[in-house]
């Protein structure tokens, strides 16, 4: 399995893809936080009086919009909790998985590597590796970011970001598992970039919980993926906090093992 590892990561290493999904990460995190700095920073906000993009009424009403906002809360709306780090997320990953299909290169791994635990394995473990590689880059951006905007949120402490990072790295990669479990199903990057849309914004799952709860039935999806990301603490405060761990780790091994079992069963 390390073998296989090894490639991978190569692949991952010489893959324009990978890049490029960084790079929209990092594209995406200058903008939220240059139109913060033109609506709520004194110096922005003179700029955007000048361009007409806010008038002497609106620079008032945004006194206030970073209140109670710090540099961990600001990263979570810039990354997370609108769903955007998933579907990039999801789509780099069906772009690398759905490549062995489509160059066959998936015959030769699994003649040669006939446990094809071996190849779900890999897999799982490349996408957790990339993904805490953009995980702790993107963070180090915003940081970045909010130096150079003249500090214009307060730091989080240091303990709230390695709880949030390390529950939220869970759940994402238990996100880009499931992602995996679509490809090998599908053997498509059309239907896994599609299946990242839709389940990576919660464009299905809001409107089911928006139905169930009318019937007060819909607290079970509380613990979905998109749900428990957008919901989950920003800060460890008490032991039912840890449900994050529970949820990320639960959909993790439940993804990894059907995926393991879809392909046992394949004809490749």
């Amino acid at each position: 399995m390390f073998n296989l590892l090894n490639m991978d990561l190569y692949r991952v290493k010489r893959s324009r893809s990978c890049y490029i999904c960084l790079g929209i990460f990092l594209i995406g995190m200058v903008v939220m936080y240059g139109l913060l700095w033109l609506m709520a920073v004194p110096e922005g906000q003179k700029i955007s009086v000048d361009i007409g993009m806010l008038t002497a009424v609106q620079v008032d009403e945004m006194s206030t919009i970073m209140d109670g906002t710090d540099s961990l809360i600001l990263f979570r709306q810039a990354s997370l909790d609108g769903g955007m780090y998933n579907i990039v997320l999801g789509v780099w990953v069906a772009l690398f998985v759905c490549s062995d299909y489509q160059s066959g290169f998936i015959k030769n791994i699994l003649a040669l590597h006939q446990n094809r635990w071996n190849y779900v394995g890999s897999r799982i473990m490349t996408v957790g590796i990339v993904n805490l590689c953009c995980l702790i880059l993107n963070l180090i951006f915003a940081l970045a970011m909010n130096r150079v905007a003249g500090d214009m949120v307060p730091y989080a402490g240091w303990e709230d970001y390695l709880f949030y990072m390390s529950w939220v790295w869970l759940l994402t990669t238990a996100f880009a598992s499931l992602m995996i479990l679509i490809c090998v199903l599908t053997r498509s990057v059309a239907a896994g970039s599609v299946a990242a849309v839709l389940l990576g914004s919660g464009v299905i799952v809001l409107p089911v919980y928006s139905i169930l709860n009318m019937f007060h039935i819909g607290g079970w999806l509380e613990y979905s993926i998109y749900l428990t990301m957008t919901k989950g603490p920003g800060q460890y405060t008490a032991a039912k906090d840890l449900y994050v761990y529970v949820v990320g780790a639960g959909f993790l091994i439940l993804y990894t093992v059907l995926t393991g079992i879809v392909l046992e069963k394949q004809d490749i």
